[in-house]
């Protein structure tokens, strides 16, 4: 478009099958600073129209005669309309010859723009080539902007859908990349001053940018967003953005939609590379900072869950006693671990004990079923209540009664599994109470392992608890006992990952730490659930 408005560097197709007509028609045009391509016939308009396609350089309008000697321009407009490329290409009808207003609106009903009666002045037909190139690209601005408007939605469903801030940052990234046609990188950075990225697909994993370039990220977001209210839109140069963002070791100006949550504590940042943000025009800008703000408010309740699930974690940190505190009696060794889940997964009630009694040692593990706080200060309470009750009662079927009751009565609404070993180190003697928990695992000094057969209901249903079942350890053996986290696979049968959990144990080397570390190393990556571990050995 020039400046005073008329549109330029147009490319015109002129379908006419009379030589002299169409010659005329393509002169005008040229003139005017148009681009011509002439064709006589439907057929030929039609090949024309398949060798550009592939070439990418399609007209931006048809003049058609209505006359044409293979089929009628009528017919030619239907075609065009009929391939969806060529969908959006706007018809121009004329003839030199009277048409009726039936025929006439045939025409538009085809889908045409207008007539056109030749000949006609100079013009006129420049004008008729304007009004319909600018409604076609005005129609196509239209559609252009309702998809991105229908990405912008899309987008926000899906962060709004996230369960992590991994998983909001790379929805984010995804969606500001479709939105502006760009590579995307999306920064959260949380009252920690730890930084969540996320890049769009389009982006290669390969040469991916190093701490220090998130530190700068950091750095900058803290600065920027020093005093800031609503979207603020800013370009930062590139020597002051890191390389490698966009596309591996290279360069790029970045343009910043950067929001902040409710509270003013986190920033939150969707980058582009400056100049293909420019091509995008204001539109995608608008459609950007919108994204923007919308990925500050579904980030606001990931950040509240981080903060509870940073006190859980404390909770059950500051009542798991460490290995170094772990109670001794004489001729029994006990190590432990605890693994959190990971921070993509809620906390759960994962837990063990290990309790010095008059009977010889007790050692518990166990898991409140549920992921949440409550989950975590439940498992607390059924710690310091086998604390308590073991004071004047060790045997693990009393003790796994009375857990029993106290959860029917304070906790009704939740269950808890748990396993209970009171070990005697003198004699060896070993009984086991299980409350739907996975039983222990017996690995002989002799080099063979098999599960303890003990089970019994969980608790809080109040279902009848069986008698304990007892067993001898010899010089050697070790009892190991864990919660679910440490196998469970969705998809997989919980028995077969017990018995590769059995196989596992057997092939990893004497000791306690050494079989605890095997396992953790074999099945301990990624888990979606915590994991609590306790192994006891008896001394030779």
């Amino acid at each position: 478009m020039d400046l005073n408005g008329n549109l330029t560097d147009t490319t015109v197709l002129v379908v006419d099958d009379v030589p002299a007509g169409r010659y005329a028609m393509a002169t005008v045009l040229r003139r005017a600073g148009h681009r011509v391509i002439e064709a006589g016939s439907g057929t030929e308009a039609l090949a024309e129209l398949d060798i550009r396609l592939r070439k990418g350089t399609l007209p931006d309008v048809a003049l058609v005669d209505i006359g044409l000697p293979d089929m009628s321009g009528f017919e030619l407009c239907r075609r065009f309309k009929e391939r969806p490329h060529l969908i959006g290409l706007p018809v121009v009808h004329f003839s030199a010859a009277a048409v009726a207003p039936a025929d006439r609106c045939r025409g538009l009903d085809t889908g045409d723009e207008s007539y056109l009666t030749v000949p006609a002045e100079p013009e006129e037909i420049e004008a008729v080539v304007r009004a319909a190139v600018r409604g076609a690209r005005l129609r196509a601005d239209n559609r252009a902007l309702v998809r991105r408007l229908t990405l912008l939605s899309e987008t926000i469903v899906t962060i709004q859908s996230a369960r992590s801030l991994q998983e909001l940052a790379d929805a984010a990234a995804d969606g500001a990349a479709r939105l502006t046609g760009t590579p995307a990188a999306v920064f959260v950075l949380d009252p920690d001053d730890e930084l969540y990225r996320g890049l769009s697909r389009d982006r290669t994993l390969v040469a991916l940018p190093d701490d220090g370039a998130h530190l700068a990220v950091s750095a900058l977001l803290r600065r920027l967003s020093r005093g800031q209210s609503g979207v603020q839109l800013t370009t930062v140069p590139a020597p002051l953005w890191p390389t490698g963002f966009f596309r591996p070791g290279v360069q790029h100006d970045a343009r910043l939609a950067l929001a902040l949550t409710q509270d003013g504590r986190a920033p939150i940042c969707l980058a582009v590379p400056a100049r293909g943000m420019r091509r995008a025009g204001q539109e995608s800008e608008a459609l950007l900072a919108q994204l923007a703000e919308a990925t500050a408010l579904a980030a606001e309740p990931l950040l509240m869950y981080q903060v509870e699930r940073h006190v859980a974690l404390t909770l059950q940190h500051s009542f798991l006693p460490q290995p170094h505190r772990l109670p001794e009696l004489p001729g029994l060794d006990i190590a432990v671990r605890y693994v959190p889940a990971s921070r993509e997964t809620e906390i759960g009630g994962d837990f063990y004990a290990a309790l010095a009694t008059d009977d010889g040692m007790l050692t518990a593990v166990g898991d409140v079923v549920g992921h949440s706080l409550d989950a975590a200060t439940v498992m607390v309470e059924i710690r310091h209540a086998l604390r308590a009750y073991c004071v004047d009662d060790s045997d693990p079927g009393v003790l796994a009664e009375r857990l029993d009751r106290m959860l029917q009565r304070y906790h009704p609404e939740l269950t808890a599994t748990v396993c209970l070993a009171l070990t005697d180190p003198a004699t060896g003697r070993t009984r086991i109470a299980n409350a739907g928990h996975i039983p222990p695992l017996l690995l002989r000094g002799t080099g063979t392992g098999d599960y303890v057969k003990a089970h019994g209901p969980l608790l809080g249903p109040g279902l009848p608890h069986p008698a304990p079942t007892e067993l001898f350890l010899e010089p050697g053996d070790r009892l190991l006992m864990v919660t679910d986290g440490l196998i469970e696979t969705r998809g997989i049968d919980l028995e077969v990952s017990m018995e590769q959990l059995r196989s596992a144990s057997l092939g990893a080397l004497p000791g306690l730490d050494a079989l605890c570390d095997t396992l953790l190393a074999s099945f301990g990556h990624d888990r979606e659930d915590d994991i609590a571990m306790l192994a006891l050995r008896l001394r030779g």
